[in-house]
């Protein structure tokens, strides 16, 4: 008897972008995705704010499967082949794999990748940056929004993103799903090319945008799986109070930690060039932790009415 095809899913790609931004250099790679032309719809959103960007244009899309991609995410044209075949197991929800520094990046911007890459920094995220081991059931702690397929369904069952929550809305929701048993699947074959932050100040912003996007969900989906993220705030105290703590106490930790960085920096660089990783991993604690203090204070909310309208869809495909 002939072999039973499986189902091929219509898939939308939802790509938010700024409303000033002339190339979307994400459009142009969707169109090159190696997919039925008529199960494809390709979105690009503009407007001010991605995770209402993202709902909004959710509930336009005709896909049974949601492409997300950050307006700068080049994927692969044989991504969605590898991502879709996991959706034919309906505990499924969500499909996502690393966002890798392209090979012809500038020299900066392979350190940033590395540092990212790296446990010492990002722990089990590193995941997000790097493409490790082999596919696996997964947790919100290794995907990353600007490359994930999801359920349509799956969103609109929990009301799409939590639009007071920028970055971290798919943490969120990542977590509910876990809650309620569904699956969510790591790659490393599903992979976009992404480059990182261009200059060392907007690195740094970028890891404060980060800290504070996670406290900010901590306050607002509360949940076991935050609990690490309170480390790198904690060393932020410890470097504010240490003029005024005992050498004694002191010495020892900085010298345990300074240690450890350059063991992480020689094991990422791949020898004595990667001795210039280690002031960014203590930047990258440093101003985690800083932007997590700055979310435990702030006042997350959502646009207004009258900037909800000004968001404009636009039909690539």
């Amino acid at each position: 008897m002939p072999k039973e095809e499986k189902e091929v899913f219509p898939v939308t790609v939802i790509i938010p972008t700024r409303p000033g931004e002339s190339v979307v250099p994400a459009a142009e790679a969707a169109l090159r995705l190696d997919y039925p032309r008529e199960l494809l719809e390709i979105l690009v959103v503009r407007g001010t704010h991605p995770s209402c960007q993202r709902n909004v244009a959710l509930r336009q899309a005709k896909g049974e499967l949601i492409y997300f991609l950050d307006d700068d995410s080049l994927p692969e044209p044989n991504v969605l082949q590898i991502g879709v075949k996991y959706f034919h197991n309906s505990k499924v929800k969500i499909v996502g794999g690393p966002n890798l520094c392209p090979p012809n990046a500038p020299r900066l911007e392979k350190l940033f990748a590395l540092t990212m890459g790296s446990w010492i920094a990002f722990g089990p995220s590193r995941a997000r940056y790097l493409r490790t081991g082999k596919p696996r059931t997964s947790s919100e702690k290794e995907l990353i929004l600007c490359n994930m397929l999801v359920s349509r369904q799956t969103l609109l069952d929990h009301g799409g993103f939590d639009e007071a929550l920028y970055p971290n809305e798919e943490n969120a929701l990542m977590d509910d799903i876990l809650k309620e048993g569904g699956n969510l699947i790591y790659d490393p074959d599903f992979f976009v090319y992404r480059r990182p932050r261009r200059t060392l100040g907007a690195f740094c912003r970028m890891l404060i945008t980060y800290g504070r996007g996670r406290a900010e969900q901590f306050r607002l989906h509360p949940g076991p799986g935050s609990l690490l993220n309170f480390i790198p705030p904690l060393f932020f105290l410890f470097t504010v109070a240490t003029p005024f703590l005992p050498w004694w106490i002191t010495a020892p930790v900085w010298g345990f930690y300074f240690l450890t960085l350059l063991i992480q920096s020689w094991i990422s660089g791949h020898g004595f060039k990667g001795i210039s990783l280690l002031p960014l991993l203590f930047l990258t604690h440093l101003c985690y932790g800083l932007g997590f203090w700055l979310g435990l204070f702030t006042s997350p909310r959502s646009l207004s009415e009258n900037e909800a309208k000004e968001i404009k869809i636009e039909k690539i495909l």
